[in-house]
């Protein structure tokens, strides 16, 4: 059993929170949300709800072997901490997962990750993409090492399958080391 760390705030796209979370926890993972404040209650861009567990700066980078950032409205907000823009690198530079979907890519722009990287994002930040230096494509799920990007609710089932392959592998690595 891995634990992964979902970054999360207000607006997040409901299905882009919520079918990450529970496929990862029937493959028998822990998936932990935390944002700027502990135990606040969010709205998705729906309506639903779901509750950070920690705040950024209680989460303890080592615990973790995966990232997952939700797309939505929430991205432009989670890129302007500094603090979640260092977990990105550090999860990158570990060469651990980082699954993105639609404006997800957001966070991994700010965070400096994207530069001659195949990725994938709703067409809506696809410009944004490829001005970081992304090699963008309009395909259901883009798998460049560790970076898992995604484009929209109706590719989630390819973008968990992708994920979960990563994340497994990555396991499988970690287990020999």
């Amino acid at each position: 059993m891995a634990k992964i760390l979902m970054v999360v705030d207000e607006l997040a796209e409901d299905l882009e929170l919520y079918y990450p979370y529970y496929r990862l926890m029937e493959e028998g993972h822990e998936v932990v949300m935390a944002s700027s404040v502990k135990e606040k209650e969010y709205k998705g861009k729906y309506g639903v709800p779901y509750i950070s567990a920690l705040s950024y700066e209680e989460v303890v980078l080592d615990d973790y072997s995966g990232l997952l950032i939700p797309g939505g409205w929430a991205p432009d907000k989670i890129r302007r901490y500094e603090i979640v823009l260092d977990m990105v690198r550090y999860f990158n530079d570990k060469k651990k997962p980082i699954g993105q979907i639609c404006h997800a890519g957001w966070v991994s722009i700010s965070a400096g990750i994207i530069k001659g990287r195949k990725v994938t994002s709703t067409p809506g930040i696809k410009d944004d993409m490829i001005n970081a230096g992304g090699i963008w494509e309009n395909v259901p799920v883009v798998c460049d090492q560790n970076l898992v990007s995604s484009r929209w609710p109706k590719d989630l089932p390819q973008y968990m399958q992708e994920y979960i392959a990563v994340l497994n592998d990555f396991l499988a690595q970690d287990a020999i080391n």
